[in-house]
């Protein structure tokens, strides 16, 4: 595995929503501030310019805190943006062609959803991976039936490296999903749609210093 930025894979990503802009970080910049390790950039529905606008704003905030930045899907946008991370989903490019292309310049995650696709990810190259969902969500649309916490540890069991869950996660499903072995959690609305987003990202770090890191 590429040695990530920012020392240790985070356990925690803090999802941006997909209308996150540029010129209105400020909820963002408390998230970092409270000391959020990761946080992955996910645009929807912006020309390549505005994503690119909010990749570089994020990236920059991120390497002040001395956090990790990933962008989602992208591979294009994190290599101009100077981002730590890629995270491709399984309508991206492939993981295979993503290394090859980007070399030890990312470090790059994949989404699996069952465990011979993790294991087939990480051979490609994946540094590390996405799996989900694991609960129902309201903050994106179109997802597969939830694999809950028996599917996402299967595929933490499958593979040798860090596994975060996704979608669905809040405080009180915390120990629940690190129990079945994962890395760390990927949230959105647990943090950027808390009434207190810096006192949400603090209790989950919290929780996660409770647990001990596995992955």
């Amino acid at each position: 595995m590429a040695a990530p930025t920012h020392g240790p894979f985070p356990r925690l990503h803090v999802l941006t929503p997909a209308h996150q802009r540029a010129d209105d970080l400020r909820t963002l910049d408390a998230v970092l501030e409270a000391g959020a390790p990761a946080i992955q950039v996910r645009v929807k529905d912006r020309t390549d310019r505005e994503h690119l606008t909010v990749a570089r704003a994020i990236t920059e905030r991120c390497r002040t805190a001395g956090a990790t930045c990933v962008v989602n899907d992208r591979m294009d946008i994190a290599l101009a943006a100077g981002a730590d991370a890629v995270h491709l989903g399984l309508s991206d490019l492939p993981v295979a062609v993503a290394r090859e292309l980007a070399g030890d310049r990312l470090l790059i995650g994949g989404t699996a959803r069952d465990p011979a696709t993790a294991r087939r990810l990480v051979d490609e190259g994946a540094d590390y991976l996405g799996a989900g969902p694991t609960f129902p969500t309201r903050t994106k649309d179109g997802l597969p039936d939830p694999l809950g916490p028996g599917g996402v540890g299967a595929i933490a069991a499958a593979v040798a490296v860090p596994v975060i869950a996704i979608s669905g996660i809040t405080a009180d499903r915390l120990p629940q999903v690190l129990a079945t072995g994962v890395h760390g959690v990927a949230v959105t609305g647990a943090v950027m749609d808390a009434p207190d987003p810096a006192a949400a990202t603090r209790q989950l770090l919290v929780s996660l210093a409770g647990q001990e890191a596995v992955g």
